[in-house]
């Protein structure tokens, strides 16, 4: 098996500002497996608020590149758990080496990943569309440049309700509000009271990760569904999510890649708990591999490639939040 690596400066369309930072260019590894014939591609990208670069991907992966590539016909599961102890340090390399096996796996075995997992894909949930900080001005006009039946709306401002408010007045779409950790207590609980008037679907993550007992006293009085993001990265986290969010949003760059991700759905499933995968403004490379697990979630943001200027890869298709697959096996993405 053969390891390449690419390095990508994705641009964005916008600048993309939320609560904590914003960027007009990001980052991105694309991993390839090849071997047999058969190329497998996996994607993460870089991200300060959890001290990762795609320098220090690379790094880790050279460092491995000999066990890697004398790997031959492991599941995917058993890769996974062989290259974990190595990675474990550095989850988003582990995600886009994971998503790079399975997708050759699955071509190897002729089928797309979702028949491979035995997934049905007639419910797939819609996408959303993520409206970051601006202007009110500026956030109209992004929403008004792509019509779309769900927005994410970036919140964590002082102006947040006026914010919300304003863009109702311009469409009838469903919103969900992402404050990222940018609330208190105080403030989740009686803005959810006037968000959930404005036709608000559900809070993602308001409040600061480690703060639990917030959590559960939001979890105790909102009036609207909080879900968890950055309180839950990894697969121990799922258990914690438990009476403290209605739901979970998986990262794949955070957890490892779609393995433990797979894991982490199941078990928010048996607790209860609704699910969600998240992008973190990956091209359609990451983005193709989010699709296959939309039978299995109740939402799903998977908007990233759409917030790019250009796309570095085919795949997936979105259109007015639903997704069409590729015609090829495996994820379905070809590198443009």
């Amino acid at each position: 098996m053969k390891l390449i690596l690419r390095e990508y400066n994705l641009k964005l369309k916008h600048t993309f500002t939320i609560s904590r930072e914003s960027i007009d260019f990001q980052p991105s590894l694309i991993v390839e497996l090849q071997s047999d014939g058969f190329s497998g591609f996996g994607e993460a990208t870089s991200n300060p608020y959890y001290k990762t670069t795609v320098s220090m991907m690379i790094q880790d992966l050279e460092k491995i590149r000999s066990i890697i590539e004398n790997t031959q016909d492991e599941t995917p599961d058993a890769f996974w758990a062989k290259m974990y102890p190595y990675l474990k340090e550095d989850m988003f390399a582990l995600c886009a080496l994971d998503l790079a096996y399975n997708d050759l796996y699955a071509r190897k075995k002729g089928k797309k990943l979702y028949e491979l997992w035995n997934y049905t894909t007639e419910r797939n949930p819609l996408t959303d569309y993520t409206i970051g900080i601006a202007s009110i001005e500026k956030m109209v006009s992004k929403m008004q440049e792509l019509p779309w039946p769900i927005y994410k709306i970036k919140l964590g401002t002082k102006e947040d309700i006026a914010i919300v408010k304003e863009l109702r007045k311009h469409t009838d779409a469903i919103f969900r509000i992402d404050a990222n950790c940018g609330w208190t207590v105080d403030e989740t609980i009686n803005n959810a009271i006037e968000l959930k008037k404005l036709g608000v679907e559900f809070l993602e993550q308001p409040m600061k990760a480690d703060n639990w007992e917030a959590h559960k006293e939001v979890f105790k009085h909102s009036v609207l569904p909080v879900i968890a993001d950055e309180s839950c990265i990894i697969e121990e986290d799922v258990a914690k999510c438990f009476n403290h969010f209605h739901g979970v949003n998986v990262k794949l760059v955070k957890c490892g890649g779609l393995t433990p991700g797979k894991r982490m759905i199941e078990e928010a499933k048996k607790l209860g708990l609704k699910t969600m995968v998240g992008c973190m403004t990956e091209s359609t490379v990451g983005i193709s591999a989010i699709a296959h697990l939309l039978p299995q979630l109740d939402y799903v943001d998977m908007d990233g490639a759409l917030l790019l200027a250009e796309d570095i890869a085919t795949g997936v298709t979105i259109k007015n939040g639903a997704v069409s697959y590729s015609d090829l096996n495996g994820t379905g993405v070809t590198l443009l």
